[in-house]
């Protein structure tokens, strides 16, 4: 009786571990459970968009308003078109500006939208009209020494 209840005991410690691990792998992977209500989808076309990835969050103000739903290439005009599939209890204008920007100095990337002042609002299937792209802090750096470069090849007077 006694190692029956012992066994009982252990059995439900371990069942409420392996629950815990599986549910901090889905917050980690961006995979929990997504908002159930509303949303509608964007497009934004970006020159660049560094390590941008699917359920990334697109944030406002610091507030997660939705997330990366597909990255795909446009052939014909060579660019990077990004689905944001956005709540719907969250409106914006058709003036937005999109910008791919990073947590931090080597953190994940995400869509930060900064609302615009029109009076009209985005709908699903509209295209975001200005998009600036990853920075990539690899191109900076090499930009960087090449202008310091540029800088002590110049002779003096």
């Amino acid at each position: 009786m006694r190692r029956t209840t012992l066994d009982l005991w252990v059995g439900f410690f371990v069942i409420i571990g392996m629950a815990a691990l599986i549910f901090l792998a889905f917050k980690v992977g961006n995979l929990g459970a997504a908002n159930g209500g509303e949303t509608y989808v964007v497009n934004g076309q970006f020159d660049n968009i560094g390590g941008l990835k699917v359920r990334a969050p697109v944030k406002s103000a610091g507030v997660v308003v939705g997330r990366v739903k597909e990255i795909r290439f446009d052939p014909t005009t060579y660019r990077a078109v990004v689905a944001l599939s956005l709540d719907a209890s969250y409106k914006f204008p058709r003036d937005t500006i999109a910008t791919i920007l990073t947590s931090g100095l080597l953190g994940e990337q995400y869509v930060g939208l900064e609302p615009g002042g029109d009076e009209a609002m985005l709908q699903t299937g509209d295209a975001l009209q200005i998009t600036q792209s990853a920075v990539v802090l690899e191109k900076l750096i090499g930009q960087f020494m090449f202008d310091k470069a540029a800088e002590g090849s110049t002779p003096a007077n």
